[in-house]
């Protein structure tokens, strides 16, 4: 049996038992909170939110199997020859306007035959983080100034903030705040790091400058306004959503109400995806939750276990891209739920029901476990020299 589960799945075993756990993990709270789907948008059941949450995730592993068969060497130039679509993909994204069924159209594009919604600026953010560990990989001196990185580095990160930022702010920080650590990983000097933070905050104030004077532009910044000025404020009739969070997680005390029996599921918006840890925390209390925090930190340990015993500077460099994006997606959906962070629309990795999110984050995991593979290959091949060097000191003595 062994043998049989070392052939069909490569790569680090616990970073497979960890993924697995949380998909399976997400089946009871995304039933659970569907029931609040069910009675303010009509149609499907919860069974039936269920079904489409398993088929996701389902077709997500596949991808990640696919991908951890690939050799991760391959997917540098995939990244830039990827880079040109997805410019046009935000493009695209962002023409579509700014509401499409009283949701934000600008985040979502609706993929042919299917009918499935994508976040294009998802696949956007993993290609931008595999470029640039493949450029900085490729870089034989340190990067000390400005001027050695405008075209190779600069550009496609400016380009991608600026076409997912009317739409999202929220992950436009995120990838800027990503990029920023994969440069500095990379080999950037401080002090260019620090001339680019500069350069961002001073897009952001042109940009809300802009759309004060033309607000047909955007409607994003009166709502991170709000959400902000919610945040500071504590205002529970204004921050409605952060309020039956709090509720939730108040209820469940140290081992929940029980699976299905969440009472602020039919209450509070988004509850199978952008505040699922609310319901599972209401559900199995601090034990359930506490056990989360801790499956996600045992994905951050694996991650860097591989990054930082790969064979390669690519190697780490990819690795690193690869994961950041899911450990601090899933810091921040947790901090919203406790109200440590405000209000930002992004889900819990794994657990919560949603299409990009599970493809994207199984994408990433995927790279991870075909990068690790040459991280095994690099260990075995030390321990063997060790014990050939052990038999050959032992012939010798």
């Amino acid at each position: 049996m062994s043998e049989k589960f070392n052939i069909k799945f490569e790569g680090d075993k616990s970073l497979w038992v960890i993924a697995g756990i949380l998909a399976i993990a997400s089946i009871m709270p995304v039933y659970s909170a569907s029931s609040n789907l069910t009675f303010s948008h009509g149609g499907s059941s919860p069974m039936g939110y269920l079904i489409k949450h398993i088929i996701t995730l389902g077709s997500g592993f596949l991808i990640m199997y696919f991908l951890h068969k690939v050799n991760y060497r391959y997917f540098a130039p995939f990244a830039v020859m990827a880079m040109p679509f997805v410019l046009i993909l935000l493009i695209y994204t962002l023409a579509q306007g700014t509401t499409m069924g009283n949701a934000n159209a600008s985040r979502w594009i609706t993929l042919p035959v299917v009918g499935f919604t994508f976040q294009s600026s998802a696949l956007a953010s993993l290609v931008l983080m595999i470029f640039l560990a493949r450029h900085l990989a490729k870089q034989q001196t340190p990067i000390t100034s400005l001027k050695q990185m405008w075209l190779p580095l600069l550009l496609p990160i400016g380009a991608v903030c600026a076409l997912i930022l009317p739409a999202n702010f929220s992950t436009t920080a995120i990838v800027f705040a990503m990029s920023m650590a994969i440069m500095f990983i990379g080999g950037v000097h401080w002090k260019p790091l620090l001339q680019i933070i500069g350069l961002g905050i001073a897009g952001l104030a042109l940009f809300i400058v802009i759309v004060m004077a033309f607000p047909n532009i955007s409607n994003r910044v009166s709502t991170w306004q709000a959400r902000i000025e919610n945040f500071a404020s504590g205002s529970v009739e204004e921050n409605y959503q952060v309020d039956k969070a709090k509720m939730a997680i108040a209820q469940g005390q140290v081992i929940g109400l029980g699976p299905g029996k969440s009472v602020q599921k039919s209450f509070l918006p988004q509850s199978n995806s952008d505040f699922i840890y609310a319901i599972i925390v209401e559900e199995f209390g601090l034990v359930g939750g506490t056990a989360v925090i801790f499956l996600y930190a045992m994905l951050f340990v694996r991650i860097i276990r591989i990054a930082i015993k790969s064979p390669n500077t690519y190697g780490t460099l990819i690795t690193i891209a690869a994961g950041m994006g899911i450990i601090i997606q899933a810091l921040i959906n947790m901090g919203v739920a406790v109200n440590i962070f405000p209000v930002t629309g992004q889900t819990l990795p794994l657990v919560s029901s949603g299409g990009t999110s599970i493809w994207m984050t199984c994408t990433a995991l995927g790279i991870i476990l075909s990068a690790s593979q040459a991280t095994q290959t690099k260990e075995a091949d030390t321990t063997s020299k060790t014990q050939e060097s052990k038999i050959e000191d032992a012939a010798t003595a």
